[in-house]
Protein backbone atom coordinates (compact mmCIF):
# COMPACT_ATOMS: atom_id res chain seq x y z
CA UNK A 1 0.00 0.00 0.00
CA UNK A 2 1.30 3.86 -0.46
CA UNK A 3 2.10 5.74 2.74
CA UNK A 4 3.47 9.13 3.66
CA UNK A 5 6.43 8.72 5.60
CA UNK A 6 7.84 11.57 7.48
CA UNK A 7 11.73 10.30 8.29
CA UNK A 8 13.24 13.76 9.40
CA UNK A 9 11.30 16.44 10.73
CA UNK A 10 11.35 19.63 8.03
CA UNK A 11 9.28 21.27 5.39
CA UNK A 12 6.30 19.83 3.52
CA UNK A 13 9.16 19.12 0.81
CA UNK A 14 10.40 15.98 3.85
CA UNK A 15 6.94 13.81 3.36
CA UNK A 16 7.72 10.63 1.10
CA UNK A 17 5.93 8.40 -0.88
CA UNK A 18 6.79 5.10 -0.26
CA UNK A 19 5.40 1.67 -0.58
CA UNK A 20 4.37 -0.64 2.65
CA UNK A 21 2.98 -3.85 3.52
CA UNK A 22 -0.96 -3.22 4.34
CA UNK A 23 -0.70 -3.33 9.13
CA UNK A 24 -3.27 -5.54 10.79
CA UNK A 25 -5.14 -4.46 13.43
CA UNK A 26 -4.70 -5.45 18.00
CA UNK A 27 -6.22 -5.93 20.00
CA UNK A 28 -8.93 -3.18 20.37
CA UNK A 29 -7.97 -1.80 17.22
CA UNK A 30 -9.75 -1.84 13.65
CA UNK A 31 -8.39 -1.23 10.34
CA UNK A 32 -9.88 0.96 7.32
CA UNK A 33 -9.14 1.43 3.94
CA UNK A 34 -9.61 5.25 3.49
CA UNK A 35 -11.09 7.28 0.93
CA UNK A 36 -9.84 10.49 2.05
CA UNK A 37 -7.47 12.32 5.10
CA UNK A 38 -7.66 15.94 6.41
CA UNK A 39 -4.78 17.92 6.57
CA UNK A 40 -4.14 20.14 9.65
CA UNK A 41 -1.79 22.36 11.35
CA UNK A 42 -1.52 19.13 13.65
CA UNK A 43 0.10 17.06 11.26
CA UNK A 44 2.29 20.48 10.20
CA UNK A 45 3.47 20.56 13.96
CA UNK A 46 4.24 16.88 14.44
CA UNK A 47 6.20 16.98 10.89
CA UNK A 48 8.49 20.17 11.84
CA UNK A 49 9.56 18.72 15.26
CA UNK A 50 7.10 21.25 17.16
CA UNK A 51 4.91 18.15 19.14
CA UNK A 52 7.06 15.43 20.60
CA UNK A 53 6.76 12.83 17.76
CA UNK A 54 9.74 11.25 16.81
CA UNK A 55 10.64 10.28 12.97
CA UNK A 56 10.70 8.13 10.84
CA UNK A 57 6.74 8.08 11.33
CA UNK A 58 3.62 7.49 8.81
CA UNK A 59 1.80 11.20 8.97
CA UNK A 60 -2.01 11.54 9.52
CA UNK A 61 -3.87 12.21 12.28
CA UNK A 62 -7.54 12.52 10.43
CA UNK A 63 -9.26 10.20 8.12
CA UNK A 64 -12.53 8.73 7.05
CA UNK A 65 -12.99 5.13 4.84
CA UNK A 66 -14.56 1.96 5.45
CA UNK A 67 -13.39 -0.90 8.03
CA UNK A 68 -11.72 -3.52 6.51
CA UNK A 69 -10.67 -5.33 8.96
CA UNK A 70 -11.45 -5.70 13.40
CA UNK A 71 -9.19 -6.77 15.93
CA UNK A 72 -9.75 -8.63 19.21
CA UNK A 73 -11.81 -7.06 21.97
CA UNK A 74 -13.96 -4.65 19.63
CA UNK A 75 -17.74 -4.28 20.14
CA UNK A 76 -20.15 -1.89 18.08
CA UNK A 77 -17.56 -1.43 14.97
CA UNK A 78 -18.23 -3.76 12.01
CA UNK A 79 -16.51 -4.68 8.50
CA UNK A 80 -17.44 -2.95 6.14
CA UNK A 81 -18.61 0.22 7.99
CA UNK A 82 -18.08 3.68 7.13
CA UNK A 83 -15.96 5.29 10.17
CA UNK A 84 -14.04 8.74 10.75
CA UNK A 85 -11.27 9.53 13.12
CA UNK A 86 -9.47 12.55 14.28
CA UNK A 87 -7.37 11.16 17.17
CA UNK A 88 -6.31 7.53 17.80
CA UNK A 89 -4.91 6.58 14.13
CA UNK A 90 -1.79 5.62 13.07
CA UNK A 91 -0.89 7.28 10.00
CA UNK A 92 -3.71 8.30 8.24
CA UNK A 93 -2.12 9.76 5.13
CA UNK A 94 -2.26 5.63 3.66
CA UNK A 95 -4.54 3.33 2.11
CA UNK A 96 -4.52 1.23 4.98
CA UNK A 97 -4.45 2.77 8.49
CA UNK A 98 -4.89 1.17 11.85
CA UNK A 99 -7.08 3.14 14.47
CA UNK A 100 -8.29 2.66 17.99
CA UNK A 101 -11.56 1.47 17.71
CA UNK A 102 -12.66 3.69 20.60
CA UNK A 103 -11.61 6.76 18.42
CA UNK A 104 -13.36 5.88 15.63
CA UNK A 105 -17.32 7.45 14.78
CA UNK A 106 -19.81 6.30 12.38
CA UNK A 107 -20.25 8.32 9.44
CA UNK A 108 -24.33 8.92 9.25
CA UNK A 109 -25.82 7.67 5.95
CA UNK A 110 -26.69 10.79 3.57
CA UNK A 111 -22.84 12.69 4.41
CA UNK A 112 -20.23 11.97 2.19
CA UNK A 113 -16.67 11.52 3.22
CA UNK A 114 -15.46 14.38 2.52
CA UNK A 115 -17.99 16.22 4.02
CA UNK A 116 -17.34 14.01 7.25
CA UNK A 117 -13.84 14.56 7.24
CA UNK A 118 -14.39 17.98 6.54
CA UNK A 119 -16.41 18.17 9.91
CA UNK A 120 -13.67 15.81 12.34
CA UNK A 121 -10.62 17.88 13.47
CA UNK A 122 -12.01 21.30 12.64
CA UNK A 123 -15.45 20.89 13.14
CA UNK A 124 -15.12 19.28 16.81
CA UNK A 125 -12.02 21.85 17.33
CA UNK A 126 -14.94 25.02 16.82
CA UNK A 127 -17.38 22.67 19.10
CA UNK A 128 -14.93 22.37 21.92
CA UNK A 129 -13.91 25.90 21.47
CA UNK A 130 -17.55 27.42 21.70
CA UNK A 131 -19.06 25.29 24.27
CA UNK A 132 -16.35 24.37 26.79
CA UNK A 133 -13.16 26.13 26.08
CA UNK A 134 -15.03 29.51 26.56
CA UNK A 135 -18.89 28.64 26.47
CA UNK A 136 -20.59 31.32 24.40
CA UNK A 137 -23.26 32.68 25.65
CA UNK A 138 -25.99 34.74 23.83
CA UNK A 139 -25.64 37.98 23.19
CA UNK A 140 -21.49 37.31 23.84
CA UNK A 141 -19.52 39.36 21.40
CA UNK A 142 -16.39 37.27 20.11
CA UNK A 143 -13.22 37.89 18.22
CA UNK A 144 -12.26 34.62 16.26
CA UNK A 145 -8.72 35.12 13.96
CA UNK A 146 -8.48 33.42 10.52
CA UNK A 147 -11.87 33.84 10.24
CA UNK A 148 -11.86 32.36 6.70
CA UNK A 149 -9.92 29.06 7.45
CA UNK A 150 -11.47 25.58 8.00
CA UNK A 151 -11.81 25.86 11.89
CA UNK A 152 -12.33 29.41 11.37
CA UNK A 153 -15.43 29.24 9.27
CA UNK A 154 -16.65 26.59 11.26
CA UNK A 155 -16.10 28.01 15.20
CA UNK A 156 -18.11 31.11 13.41
CA UNK A 157 -20.98 29.15 12.75
CA UNK A 158 -20.95 27.29 15.97
CA UNK A 159 -20.60 30.93 17.96
CA UNK A 160 -23.77 32.08 15.44
CA UNK A 161 -26.14 29.31 16.51
CA UNK A 162 -25.13 29.91 20.19
CA UNK A 163 -25.93 33.31 19.38
CA UNK A 164 -22.92 35.18 19.57
CA UNK A 165 -22.21 38.78 17.61
CA UNK A 166 -18.84 37.77 15.73
CA UNK A 167 -15.74 40.01 14.32
CA UNK A 168 -13.77 37.93 12.01
CA UNK A 169 -9.77 38.74 11.08
CA UNK A 170 -9.04 38.04 7.43
CA UNK A 171 -6.01 38.58 5.52
CA UNK A 172 -7.64 39.49 1.82
CA UNK A 173 -10.95 40.60 0.49
CA UNK A 174 -11.96 37.14 -0.92
CA UNK A 175 -11.15 36.06 3.05
CA UNK A 176 -13.49 38.69 4.24
CA UNK A 177 -16.80 37.40 1.72
CA UNK A 178 -15.82 33.83 3.11
CA UNK A 179 -15.70 35.13 6.71
CA UNK A 180 -19.32 36.87 6.12
CA UNK A 181 -21.03 34.06 3.89
CA UNK A 182 -20.22 31.83 7.21
CA UNK A 183 -22.00 34.61 9.65
CA UNK A 184 -19.17 36.66 10.95
CA UNK A 185 -20.90 40.20 11.38
CA UNK A 186 -17.76 41.70 11.15
CA UNK A 187 -14.63 40.45 8.72
CA UNK A 188 -11.39 43.18 9.72
CA UNK A 189 -7.81 43.42 8.80
CA UNK A 190 -5.22 42.42 10.57
CA UNK A 191 -3.61 45.71 10.98
CA UNK A 192 -4.51 47.68 13.59
CA UNK A 193 -7.47 44.80 14.51
CA UNK A 194 -7.70 45.21 18.17
CA UNK A 195 -7.86 49.54 17.33
CA UNK A 196 -11.01 48.33 15.28
CA UNK A 197 -12.97 45.83 17.77
CA UNK A 198 -12.36 48.85 20.51
CA UNK A 199 -14.48 50.54 17.82
CA UNK A 200 -16.82 47.91 17.11
CA UNK A 201 -17.54 47.34 21.35
CA UNK A 202 -17.45 51.14 21.91
CA UNK A 203 -14.60 50.72 24.28
CA UNK A 204 -15.47 47.38 25.64
CA UNK A 205 -13.92 44.62 23.89
CA UNK A 206 -14.88 41.11 23.13
CA UNK A 207 -16.02 38.32 25.95
CA UNK A 208 -13.31 36.14 24.24
CA UNK A 209 -10.75 35.50 21.47
CA UNK A 210 -9.99 32.43 19.96
CA UNK A 211 -6.58 32.58 18.04
CA UNK A 212 -5.38 29.70 16.10
CA UNK A 213 -2.38 32.50 14.72
CA UNK A 214 -0.61 32.75 17.44
CA UNK A 215 3.07 34.69 17.75
CA UNK A 216 1.72 37.56 15.83
CA UNK A 217 -1.85 38.31 16.82
CA UNK A 218 -1.15 37.87 20.71
CA UNK A 219 -0.66 41.60 21.78
CA UNK A 220 -3.89 42.81 19.85
CA UNK A 221 -5.56 39.76 21.19
CA UNK A 222 -5.27 40.74 24.50
CA UNK A 223 -5.53 44.27 24.25
CA UNK A 224 -9.29 43.29 22.47
CA UNK A 225 -10.21 41.31 25.64
CA UNK A 226 -13.37 43.20 27.52
CA UNK A 227 -12.63 42.63 31.69
CA UNK A 228 -12.54 39.29 32.89
CA UNK A 229 -12.36 37.88 28.90
CA UNK A 230 -10.73 35.06 28.22
CA UNK A 231 -7.90 34.50 25.69
CA UNK A 232 -8.39 31.05 24.08
CA UNK A 233 -4.78 29.95 22.11
CA UNK A 234 -5.41 26.92 20.12
CA UNK A 235 -2.97 26.90 17.38
CA UNK A 236 -0.09 28.61 16.65
CA UNK A 237 0.23 29.17 12.43
CA UNK A 238 2.63 31.86 12.72
CA UNK A 239 4.65 30.90 15.62
CA UNK A 240 4.39 30.13 19.35
CA UNK A 241 2.66 32.81 21.80
CA UNK A 242 5.87 33.61 23.51
CA UNK A 243 5.79 32.61 27.77
CA UNK A 244 3.10 35.87 29.04
CA UNK A 245 3.54 37.46 32.73
CA UNK A 246 0.40 37.01 34.83
CA UNK A 247 0.81 40.79 35.76
CA UNK A 248 -0.84 41.53 31.87
CA UNK A 249 -3.41 39.37 32.80
CA UNK A 250 -4.33 41.72 36.02
CA UNK A 251 -3.56 44.94 34.18
CA UNK A 252 -5.59 43.88 31.35
CA UNK A 253 -8.86 43.21 33.38
CA UNK A 254 -8.50 40.02 35.45
CA UNK A 255 -8.22 38.24 31.83
CA UNK A 256 -8.14 34.72 31.75
CA UNK A 257 -5.93 32.42 29.21
CA UNK A 258 -5.96 29.22 27.99
CA UNK A 259 -4.31 26.52 25.55
CA UNK A 260 -7.31 24.07 24.71
CA UNK A 261 -6.11 20.70 22.77
CA UNK A 262 -8.64 18.40 21.16
CA UNK A 263 -7.31 15.33 22.82
CA UNK A 264 -8.52 16.91 26.85
CA UNK A 265 -12.00 17.69 24.82
CA UNK A 266 -12.85 14.31 23.76
CA UNK A 267 -11.38 12.22 26.54
CA UNK A 268 -14.02 9.72 26.04
CA UNK A 269 -16.22 7.81 23.43
CA UNK A 270 -18.90 9.39 24.71
CA UNK A 271 -17.65 12.92 24.75
CA UNK A 272 -16.03 12.55 21.28
CA UNK A 273 -19.91 10.67 19.82
CA UNK A 274 -21.52 13.73 21.41
CA UNK A 275 -19.83 16.64 19.74
CA UNK A 276 -19.35 14.50 16.15
CA UNK A 277 -23.01 13.29 16.37
CA UNK A 278 -24.49 16.92 17.27
CA UNK A 279 -21.99 18.01 14.57
CA UNK A 280 -23.41 16.03 12.03
CA UNK A 281 -26.72 16.68 13.02
CA UNK A 282 -26.32 19.99 12.04
CA UNK A 283 -24.96 19.67 8.87
CA UNK A 284 -27.74 16.98 8.00
CA UNK A 285 -30.12 19.97 8.46
CA UNK A 286 -28.45 22.53 6.94
CA UNK A 287 -27.41 24.40 9.90
CA UNK A 288 -23.71 24.19 9.43
CA UNK A 289 -21.80 24.77 6.27
CA UNK A 290 -18.69 22.69 5.25
CA UNK A 291 -16.41 24.42 2.86
CA UNK A 292 -13.83 22.07 0.93
CA UNK A 293 -10.75 24.54 0.63
CA UNK A 294 -8.60 22.13 -1.20
CA UNK A 295 -9.31 18.51 -2.80
CA UNK A 296 -4.90 16.76 -3.59
CA UNK A 297 -4.33 13.57 -4.24
CA UNK A 298 -2.51 11.78 -1.69
CA UNK A 299 0.81 11.72 -3.59
CA UNK A 300 0.57 15.34 -4.10
CA UNK A 301 0.61 16.03 0.06
CA UNK A 302 3.89 18.41 0.20
CA UNK A 303 1.59 20.90 -2.73
CA UNK A 304 -1.26 20.43 0.21
CA UNK A 305 1.05 21.59 3.10
CA UNK A 306 2.20 24.43 1.31
CA UNK A 307 -0.65 25.84 0.46
CA UNK A 308 -2.07 25.57 3.92
CA UNK A 309 0.72 27.09 5.75
CA UNK A 310 1.07 29.45 3.53
CA UNK A 311 -2.34 30.59 4.73
CA UNK A 312 -3.93 30.14 0.39
CA UNK A 313 -6.57 27.76 1.65
CA UNK A 314 -10.12 29.03 2.51
CA UNK A 315 -11.94 25.82 4.33
CA UNK A 316 -10.48 22.35 4.77
CA UNK A 317 -8.25 20.87 2.74
CA UNK A 318 -8.39 17.40 2.29
CA UNK A 319 -6.52 14.17 0.70
CA UNK A 320 -7.90 11.92 -1.79
CA UNK A 321 -6.76 7.92 -1.78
Amino acid sequence: MRAIVVNRHGGPEVFEVVERDRPTPASGEVLVELSVSGVNYLDAYQRNGTTPVAAPYVAGVEGVGVVAEVGDAVSGVDVGQRVGWLTGGKGSFADFAVVDAGTVVPVPDGLDDEFAAAVLMQGVTAHYLATDAYAIAAGDTVLVHAAAGGVGQMLTQVAKLRGARVIGTVSTEAKAEAARAAGADHAIAYDGFAETVADLTDGVGVAAVYDGVGAATVDGSIASLAVRGTYVVYGAASGPVPPLELTRLAAGGSLYVTRPTVLHYTRTPEELRGRTDELFAWVRAGDLRVTIGGRYPIARVADAFTALESRQTEGKVLLTH
